[in-house]
């Protein structure tokens, strides 16, 4: 699938929306609305129509280079990382709503909030090198938990390196990634790794 997508048109909407967060929210945050470079995107004033991209759904580069990148900073930064990142996934999430998107698009925005993500990604490469080696020492499928969809497109990204298939299985929420033998056909685990979930609900209780 194609997906037209308007950066300026897109920043503005997202810059509306995190001044509604700001000011009317009473979230205490500082953001910056980078381009796909790193570098802090100018005003422009750019007319409608202009400046739009064909950017298509399924591509690698949707899932690496997001055409928005938020980072948010300040006093409330903790809330936004707390529960393994829940407040900043949903505010990430109601910004792709907004923009429209389809979700297997909703990598084309990326908000971060002090390496909170970048973080997370080193440790899904940490936790897809641990999953190649067993795989490969055991010959048996390894199936990691739930994840949202951009970190599980980071996570085949990650897995792909190996030459080892990878596939998705379930239902959002709970969808997860699997990682087969080589020479495996992937099939419908029933569920992730029990050693995964039984960790994922020690953790809830922790938090509550």
């Amino acid at each position: 699938m194609t997906i037209f997508f308007n950066q300026s048109q897109a920043e503005e909407k997202i810059e509306d929306f995190l001044r509604v967060l700001t000011d009317t929210g009473g979230l205490n945050l500082k953001f910056e609305i980078l381009a796909c470079n790193g570098q802090v995107q100018p005003d422009t004033d750019d007319p409608v129509g202009e400046g739009s991209q064909s950017v298509s759904s399924d591509s690698p580069a949707t899932t690496t280079l997001p055409c928005i990148k938020v980072e948010l900073s300040g006093p409330d930064t903790a809330l936004l990382q707390a529960r393994n990142g829940e407040l900043l996934h949903s505010i990430e999430h109601v910004a792709a709503k907004i923009l429209r998107l389809e979700p297997d698009a909703h990598d084309l925005i990326s908000f971060d909030a002090e390496n909170f993500k970048a973080n997370r990604d080193r440790e899904l490469q940490e936790r897809a090198d641990s999953a190649v080696q067993l795989v490969r020492s055991t010959g048996r499928p390894y199936s990691f938990p739930p994840m949202t969809s951009r970190e599980r497109r980071m996570l085949h990204l990650a897995l792909a390196k190996s030459g080892l298939p990878t596939a998705s299985s379930g239902e959002v929420p709970r969808r997860f990634v699997v990682l087969y033998p080589e020479g495996f056909k992937p099939g419908q685990p029933t569920q992730p790794a029990t050693e995964d979930r039984t960790r994922a609900i020690r953790n809830s209780f922790r938090r509550r």
